[in-house]
This record gives structure tokens, C-alpha cells and sequence, in this order.
């Protein structure tokens, strides 16, 4: 009876050996198909570019013309837009707007209360203290007002619908995580009132399968991060490269398209510092250990052997800090000869 056991625990562990060791395989062994037509973008952030201490205008308008950046994913947070109930600003969101189709930039606009840079969920004073039920009705009377504000503009090619919905991360309300009830309900909201254009649902790259997001949204969107900051507590942590390999990427892709029939996009690949706090408050030594031009250059070659075929960077607004404030414009300049080639 003993000796059956062994030889059954011994079969029994040789086979979840075996299964970890093909899983490890698909993940990590090997390359991914070569792009040979790459769409380089851009996110940006008017909130972003104010906290650098910059005139945002001007960093939006040489991003387009120095730059030649032709693909922005837009971030605009709620509270900016509706500072108070039922009365919103759209005058700088306009702008970026009319800027974009004069000089022919294609928009992803980002929507919904989780809009991307810390906080990460944007909730204006207003609407910070209303229960659950509130809450949902006000964001989604936001939406419309934004969807149908904007749904007849041309620079704009896709809505993505919150951003990273499905990753616990940032400071937002206690309901938001509980299930995608909520987010198939914004998502049915916009196609509702602009059926013309796909929706962008989007996710950690790192540190989930994405089907969440392929069930619900048109697109999959994603995220490339290869240098952070982990904190243990609020004064100590410690720095971590990822150990993903390129192939991780394109396997992952494969198997949503396989499954949902959904492409997948990277919509922030990481082209600015991670560092403990606030960006602008980090000595530029500090943030210069996490991105620089070689680490820069390296993502980008990490993102070519991904096998994935549009990629928009994260941080755009620090290299036009860093070149017009610090006098280093080393990876500004890098990323022009990339966007020429565009």
C-alpha cells in the first residue's frame, strides 16, 4: 500500500512537472514574430505636464510638431472636466482636440473615473462622499456627457473605457474591484451612443491573463514596465527589474486572439522613471536609475521583440521636462528619430 502511494505521489508530481516546465516553455522559450510595421505612440496627460510645472500647451504642441508624435492616447480625468455637478470644462480638452485634427493625430480618449496617473481613480469633491449607487449614476452621466460631446470628432479612433479596471491599484473607492458588473455597464453606455468606434479595455501586462478585459472590451490594451520601485513601507522598498521576457508578451496575444478573436495593443510603455513618491519631487539622480536613454533604447528594443505592433510610451511629458528644464534631452531626441520613422 505504502509503495503504491510513493509511486502514485511520484507519477502525480512528474506530471506537475512536466506541465510547469511546457507552461514555462510557451512563456519564455523563444521569439516572436517579427513586426515589420510598428505604430509608436504617445500618452499624455494635461494634469501630468501641469504637475511637472510646465505650460502644458506647449509641451502638447511640441510633442505634435517637434516631436511628430501621430498617435496620442489622451488621458483626462473627471474631476478636471466636472469640478462641479453638471457643469463641465471642456476648453482644454477642445483644444488638445483641434489640435489633433489640424495636424492629423489619432486619438485613443480615455474615459471613466479610473483615468490613468495617480490617483488613479479621479473623483471630483462633489461626488467623493455619495454611496455606491450615487457614484455609478454620476460617472455614467459623465460618459455621456463626454461620448456625446465628442463622438463626431474625427482625430479620435477608439474610446478606452478606464484604465487597468481589473488591477488593484490606486486610490479609489472600496466597490470598484468587486466585479466587472459595472464596467460592462460603461462599456454598453458608449457603444450605445457611439456604435461607430471599438472600445479599448486594458490591463496589466505583467500580472494577468487578460481575459477579463477581452471578454468585455474590442481591443486589449496593455502595459509594458520593466524598471520599478516596490515599497515596503512609505520610507523603504527597494528597486525590480521584471523578469518577462519579450516572447511573454506575444504568447499571451496569441492565445486572446485564439480564444476571443481580439488584437492586442501596448498602451503604456514605460519611457519615464519609477521612483518612490511623486515624480517631481524625486532628485533627478534618483530618477535617472530607472530610465535613461539605455534603458530607454532597451525597452524599445524589448517592445519590437514582443511581437506586438503598436505601442504607446509612458512619459512624454517628463522627457519634455527633462529637456526643457534640466537641459537633457537625450531621450526627447531619441524618440524623434523613432517617430520619423513612423
Amino acid at each position: 500500500m505504502i509503495k503504491r502511494t510513493i509511486k502514485f505521489l511520484a507519477i502525480f508530481l512528474a506530471i506537475i512537472i512536466i506541465i510547469l516546465a511546457i507552461i514555462f516553455c510557451y512563456y519564455f522559450v523563444g521569439a516572436a514574430p517579427v513586426q515589420r510595421n510598428i505604430t509608436w505612440g504617445v500618452d499624455f496627460s494635461q494634469m501630468q505636464a501641469q504637475t511637472l510645472g510646465l505650460n502644458w500647451k506647449d509641451a502638447y504642441s511640441a510633442i505634435i510638431n517637434d516631436l511628430g508624435v501621430k498617435n496620442i492616447k489622451l488621458h483626462t480625468q473627471w474631476d478636471w472636466l466636472e469640478g462641479s455637478k453638471d457643469t463641465y470644462y471642456f476648453n482644454d480638452t477642445d483644444w488638445q482636440l483641434e489640435q489633433a485634427n489640424e495636424k492629423g493625430v489619432k486619438i485613443i480618449y480615455v474615459v471613466g473615473m479610473k483615468s490613468g496617473r495617480w490617483p488613479e481613480c479621479h473623483i471630483p469633491k462633489w461626488a467623493s462622499n455619495l454611496d455606491e449607487d450615487a457614484q455609478k449614476t454620476a460617472i455614467l452621466d459623465y460618459i455621456k456627457a463626454v461620448v456625446l460631446r465628442y463622438k463626431d470628432n474625427q482625430a479620435i479612433t477608439y474610446w478606452q473605457v478606464e484604465n487597468e479596471p481589473f488591477f488593484n491599484f490606486g486610490d479609489c473607492p472600496n466597490w470598484y474591484y468587486k466585479n466587472d458588473d459595472f464596467l460592462k455597464t460603461e462599456v454598453a453606455t458608449v457603444k450605445a451612443l457611439d456604435p461607430t468606434r471599438k472600445i479599448i479595455v486594458s490591463d496589466t501586462g505583467e500580472y494577468s491573463s487578460w481575459f477579463g478585459a477581452a471578454k468585455i472590451g474590442d481591443i486589449v490594451g496593455t502595459t509594458m514596465y520593466r524598471e520599478a520601485w516596490t515599497s515596503i513601507t512609505e520610507s523603504f522598498g527597494f528597486y525590480f527589474h521584471s523578469v518577462f521576457s519579450p516572447v511573454f508578451y506575444s504568447r499571451k496575444a496569441l492565445i486572446i486572439n485564439r480564444i476571443f478573436g481580439k488584437d492586442v495593443i501596448c498602451i503604456e510603455l514605460q519611457a519615464e522613471p519609477w521612483v518612490s513618491g511623486f515624480l517631481s519631487k524625486a532628485p533627478v539622480n534618483v530618477q535617472l536609475k530607472t530610465m535613461n536613454p539605455e534603458i530607454f533604447n532597451e525597452n524599445v528594443k524589448f517592445a519590437k521583440d514582443s511581437g506586438l505592433n503598436k505601442f504607446y510610451f509612458w512619459g512624454v511629458e517628463w522627457w519634455y521636462w527633462m529637456k526643457t528644464t534640466k537641459n537633457q534631452p537625450a531621450i526627447w531626441e531619441e524618440a524623434k528619430q523613432l517617430f520619423q520613422l513612423n
